[in-house]
């Protein structure tokens, strides 16, 4: 385990100072603010998406040519749309991008045509089970269009000739992604990747992207040690394209997290990384098992977003996932039923919370050593008993102190002792601290 000096600042997330209403309604107003652009994996809605997170961080843009081989991949052409409509025989406007965007398959090439209903009916596209709802569809890789559109509506068209058109391109251009880099005393990087390619779907893009943005602010204005990188990338294509054109830099990558679909009032959930012990997986799992109602946490599998292309075995990456309730669990994922009211304000508020207690384990974390360990130090005249009851110092739990003398023999760190003694990271970490300075621990 990489270990730190006393004078080395570490993150520490200020609990008190916390205000979960303001921050969860700052990161619902980006979600809000962003949820009417047309976002893909290329094109306009994406640079416009990238340029509003680069007025609140320092975010760089970067630019990848179309056709570019990337491993297994190619960079694709850019998509970008302007208007797209269905227009029935008396002239009128059935089915309008300009209502909502997921009412174009993303990718649809240009088109211009009039046709018959049974000849538009397989470019439709619906939710017999949700007659109300609009689905998102997507093309990316395949040269079609199509229209998506309420089930209930699509029952309703009469029959005749109606007239389809997509104004679109899918020309070469390039693939755009943003980058922010923080150094921290340490070049040992925590890796934190969220998507940014998906229209107006608000927990499935854009509640990953809000927290992220939150993270990234609060790791700006405060000392940490470990370095740490944030990726805003569109689904998959994104995080081929940077592992590609990155691998040297992957070397220094010891802990990431994935964050997507967490605004929703599921209970959080963490998927562990392809490893399955790695350090990132012990604190997202520790921080999850001490809510007051604890969290889910779900083994790797070669299937979901970003984490299984950093976790894929010629990287082994230590990525894992954090959302709430799983993708494809809900019935609004990939829906206009994912609006802006199934995200919750107070569920990013927690997301958020949760993500800076599982950095300050990262941050903090060691081995230590008793420099004592025959029998217990007398602790009443070091002032230790009055440090329990919060007199000296900021209270510590007596059971914290015992069990960091008694497991701290240098081989097990001080996550491992919150794990043995059931208590939250945070004791055990402040009580290592007041040893530490008692002279009792030495690293």
């Amino acid at each position: 385990m990489t270990t730190m000096d006393d004078d080395v600042a570490t993150f520490h997330f200020d609990r008190e100072a916390f205000d979960p209403v303001c921050t969860g309604a700052e990161m619902h107003e980006r979600v809000r603010r962003l949820y009417p652009i047309c976002r893909s994996i290329t094109g306009a809605g994406l640079r416009e998406t990238l340029a509003d997170i680069r007025r609140d961080i320092p975010l760089e843009i970067r630019e990848v040519p179309s056709g570019t081989a990337v491993f297994d991949w190619t960079v694709p052409d850019e998509w970008n749309i302007r208007e797209a409509w269905i227009k029935n025989a008396r002239g009128e406007t059935v089915v309008d991008f300009r209502n909502s965007n997921l009412h174009v398959v993303g990718y649809s090439v240009p088109v211009r045509a009039r046709m018959s209903l049974a000849e538009l009916k397989p470019h439709l596209h619906s939710l017999p089970d949700r007659p109300d709802w609009i689905p998102y569809r997507t093309s990316y890789y395949q040269e079609q269009w199509g229209f998506c559109l309420p089930h209930a509506q699509l029952q309703k068209l009469e029959e005749g000739e109606y007239e389809v058109f997509i104004d679109s391109t899918r020309a070469p251009g390039s693939l755009s992604y943003g980058e922010l880099a923080l150094p921290g005393e340490s070049p040992d990087e925590v890796l934190v990747s969220c998507h940014v390619c998906h229209p107006s779907l608000c927990n499935d893009n854009l509640s990953g992207l809000a927290v992220c943005v939150r993270l990234a602010q609060e790791l700006v204005r405060r000392p940490h040690r470990l370095s740490y990188r944030f990726l805003f990338i569109p689904g998959t294509i994104g995080s081929i394209t940077w592992l590609a054109l990155n691998e040297a830099r992957t070397a220094n990558i010891r802990h990431g997290l994935v964050v997507a679909g967490v605004g929703d009032a599921g209970r959080p959930v963490y998927k562990q990384s392809r490893r399955g012990d790695a350090l990132i997986d012990r604190a997202m799992a520790h921080v999850l098992s001490h809510r007051p109602s604890p969290g889910a946490v779900q083994p790797f599998a070669p299937y979901g977003y970003d984490e299984r292309q950093y976790g894929s075995p010629g990287f082994d990456l230590p990525v894992g996932l954090l959302m709430r309730t799983p993708f494809g669990q809900y019935p609004e994922y990939h829906t206009s039923a994912d609006n802006l009211d199934f995200v919750r304000p107070s569920a990013l508020a927690e997301t958020f919370e949760l993500v800076c207690a599982a950095f300050e384990i990262l941050e903090s974390n060691r081995r230590f050593t008793n420099v004592l360990p025959k029998c217990e130090p007398q602790l009443g005249r070091r002032g230790l008993y009055d440090a329990v009851g919060g007199r000296n110092e900021k209270a510590v739990d007596q059971m914290a102190l015992l069990w960091v003398l008694n497991q701290s023999d240098g081989s097990r760190d001080l996550l491992g002792i919150a794990e043995r003694a059931g208590l939250p990271y945070a004791e055990i970490r402040r009580a290592a601290e007041l040893l530490r300075k008692k002279r009792l621990l030495a690293v």
